[in-house]
């Protein structure tokens, strides 16, 4: 028996996100707990699976917030390291009028990318079901080490590897080396959550589906989530090939957190149902039950500390 359902290794940092604007005309910008595992970890801490963070900020007063905030919606903070001389890691959001958002990043170095070996805690990584990583832990030497070890000690376990690229090119040398630690991920993982946009990237492809079976046919990847946005999202697993459409939101304000709220309910349906080859009809209803899932955290601001309940996506469905 494992101890933990879903352990995710990563970043943790504060999102500034925009809250309207001064008396004075200044954009009011809100402290925000954020980071794509911790996004996933606290969804799947909604839906009642225990979960675990490995990672570092830094020791200042964001890191303390950040570390409260973890507490407070249910992830074990075991595997979270703190930096003395480094700071917690801040991004800058930009909403625009489409509910897409632009991101600025202040990680020259940040207390998320100076994780090491030394931090990894071995007794969490054996105690998992599921490990889940992106590629932000790549960027840099030191940390890309640490990634790739807990990777190689899960797999070792017999953990079921997750992966989503999540890219963000600001914080790369190069897209050649974005690329190469993209397909790194790909070649060791079980599941791979990816976007539209990144995997037209990666493949220089434009047909999704063009795209996703030149993986398939080089990667050995058991069960690929594409999503789509407004237009809903794939599965692919096999011979089969799942689609279902978005639950488009009214009132959306913006999409921070909506792909990794896909992801997540993903990993809910496979710790809730097992680990085995879906039907279409078992690929529809996971879909489904994410996409409504992400369309609910498009309407509120933040990620981390407001996902929804497993009560509010059944009403949505």
């Amino acid at each position: 028996m494992k101890t933990y359902d879903t352990i995710a290794l990563g970043e943790l940092l504060i999102d500034f996100t925009e809250n309207g604007v001064s008396a004075q005309g200044n954009p009011i910008l809100e402290a925000n707990p954020g980071g794509a595992p911790c996004n996933v970890l606290s969804m799947l801490s909604r839906l009642g699976h225990k979960t675990a963070f490995i990672g570092k900020v830094g020791e200042d007063a964001f890191g303390e917030q950040l570390e409260k905030a973890l507490v407070e919606v249910g992830i074990d903070t075991k595997g979270l390291a703190k930096d003395q001389k480094v700071h917690t890691t801040l991004a800058f959001v930009h909403t625009k009028e489409d509910g897409d958002r632009e991101f600025s990043f202040y990680r020259n170095p940040g207390a998320d990318m100076m994780l090491s070996e030394e931090d990894l805690k071995e007794e969490l990584i054996e105690n998992c079901k599921i490990f889940h990583f992106g590629t932000l832990s790549m960027t840099h030497e030191g940390c890309r080490k640490a990634t790739k070890k807990a990777i190689a000690m899960a797999k070792e376990a017999g953990a079921i590897l997750s992966f989503d690229p999540n890219l963000r090119e600001p914080l790369w040398d190069s897209l050649e080396d974005a690329k190469e630690q993209v397909l790194y991920g790909i070649e060791h993982c079980d599941i791979l959550k990816i976007s539209d946009n990144e995997i037209q990237w990666l493949t220089g492809l434009e047909d999704y589906d063009q795209g996703i079976r030149m993986i398939q046919e080089k990667y050995s990847v058991p069960l690929i989530l594409l999503s789509m946005g407004k237009t809903g999202s794939r599965a692919y697993t096999g011979n089969l090939r799942v689609e279902r459409p978005a639950y488009v939101q009214k009132n959306t304000i913006e999409t921070t957190g909506a792909g990794d709220t896909f992801g997540a309910c993903v990993l809910h349906y496979v710790l809730s149902n097992g680990w085995h080859a879906y039907t279409k009809e078992e690929l529809e209803e996971m879909l489904s039950f994410a996409n409504a899932a992400a369309a609910i955290i498009t309407t509120r601001k933040g990620a981390l500390r407001v996902m929804p309940t497993k009560e509010e996506v059944e009403a949505l469905l």
